[in-house]
């Protein structure tokens, strides 16, 4: 599909898409070594460890140049480049052993989860912002060919902007509850047993996959009990009150 040029609306979000795959990037460097690649695996199958670095990085070039002509031509093609080459070079063999590009990372643990998270959301956040180009440069063209009619367009896009404003940092705290689980319940204990909590401190399971999937679900039971009393519904109420007064 052909687009008309760019409105306000379009700009902003191809904006706001450079900047955050110029982050993705450099996240994607820091946190995505080679090791425990396919590529890696077969550089070393042949002796030339070298070659498997080149693929790595090649790799996060053609995501980084084919979002970036994405992103400001508007070319869906381009953009599903840059999403496989983004995904595919953080794919890892299961027994991999885990670590990260660069010993620039901070030693305390909460920072580098911290860090992590905020990859992931940066790499959600770029998938949605560069969707929203190209459904918006649609709609624009749509609207002004006369193909079709949109009562309260401004409503819409604002609706829009708060919820990829209000989204991510949800979607980042919930990640970082979760990851931080096994700080969380030690902490929690240790108001009335101090020697069950730095039992649970050192506890193996407690920083496994367990500990992870216990931290989901307790996560998850919070926000059921959110919906269960219909917090969603009622939150939307009172923006709306307000916006009525």
């Amino acid at each position: 599909m052909k687009f008309l040029p760019a409105n306000r609306t379009v700009t902003n979000l191809q904006v706001s898409s450079a900047g955050c795959l110029v982050l993705l990037t450099a996240l994607t460097l820091l946190f995505t070594p080679v090791s425990g690649t396919a590529w890696f695996a077969i550089a070393n199958l042949i002796g030339i460890p070298l070659i498997g670095g080149v693929i790595h990085v090649l790799i996060m070039i053609i995501g980084a140049v084919g979002g970036a002509y994405g992103i400001f031509q508007r070319d869906q093609r381009a953009l599903l480049v840059s999403y496989v080459a983004m995904l595919l070079v953080t794919l890892r063999f299961a027994g991999s052993k885990v670590e990260f590009g660069f010993d620039l990372l901070p030693e305390q643990e909460i920072l580098q989860k911290v860090l992590l998270i905020a990859y992931a959301v940066f790499l959600v956040m770029y998938f949605e912002l560069t969707n929203g180009i190209i459904r918006f440069s649609m709609l624009d063209t749509s609207i002004r060919t006369g193909e079709v009619y949109v009562m309260g367009e401004g409503k819409i896009i604002r609706q829009y902007y708060r919820a990829i404003g209000i989204t991510p940092v949800v979607a980042g705290i919930v990640a970082l509850l979760t990851l931080l689980i096994n700080l969380i319940i030690p902490a929690m204990v240790g108001i009335f047993d101090s020697v069950q909590a730095n039992r649970l401190r050192e506890s193996v399971e407690l920083t496994s996959v367990y500990g992870v999937a216990l931290g989901t679900a307790m996560v998850f039971t919070v926000i059921a009990a959110a919906f269960a009393v219909n917090l969603p519904l009622r939150l939307q109420q009172m923006q709306e009150g307000r916006a009525n007064k």
